[in-house]
């Protein structure tokens, strides 16, 4: 089996896919789907300094890492991974508007709670079991939308007792798993 590919070959990549055009000036930069697979995020990453989305995804990333420099980050996309935790995102908090992790091994939310600007959280498909886990989103003043479909404690209920159960813990929520959110009137 070849050796995974590094941050630095995927900008290397990157950059022979866009002559003329340097990887610290775009604003979206997208290493999804790379062959073979980014196995680590690392410092690399600081070379995209004017980057406000980034996609990761569908690779095999462990951990989220190197990102702290990325001061315009807006969109971080790390979906279809192997991410475990939100360790990693602290550098990246006062910016960071919208975050896709569908298709990942996170169990717990710790560390969620710094994400003080989190407006979207794709989290579906993980391993979150526990409305304990699940409450700590209420850390995240301007979350407005999210998904949490494919949850084991999403799916250890019927969907409408989730819908009411989720929107009565989460009081900011607009848009939970792609639908508006209807409350009734008190």
């Amino acid at each position: 089996m070849s050796k995974p590919t590094t941050i630095k070959d995927a900008i290397k990549r990157w950059e022979d896919k866009h002559p003329g055009e340097s990887i610290s000036d775009a604003t979206e930069v997208g290493f999804q789907f790379q062959w073979p697979p980014i196995e680590k995020m690392d410092n690399s990453l600081s070379a995209l300094t004017k980057c406000r989305k980034l996609s990761l995804s569908t690779n095999m990333i462990e951990k989220i890492a190197g990102i702290s420099a990325l001061k315009n980050l807006k969109i971080l996309s790390l979906g279809r991974n192997y991410i475990k935790s939100f360790s990693g995102l602290e550098g990246v908090a006062d910016t960071l508007e919208e975050l896709w992790l569908s298709y990942n091994l996170i169990e717990k939310v710790k560390g969620v709670q710094v994400l003080k600007k989190l407006k979207v959280l794709y989290l579906g498909n993980n391993l979150v079991k526990e409305w304990g886990e699940f409450v700590k989103f209420n850390d995240l003043p301007c979350l407005e939308d999210l998904l949490f479909v494919g949850n084991p404690l999403y799916d250890s209920m019927e969907e409408a007792v989730w819908k009411v159960e989720a929107i009565k813990r989460l009081p900011n929520l607009k848009k939970l798993d792609g639908e508006p959110v209807v409350r009734e009137e008190e």
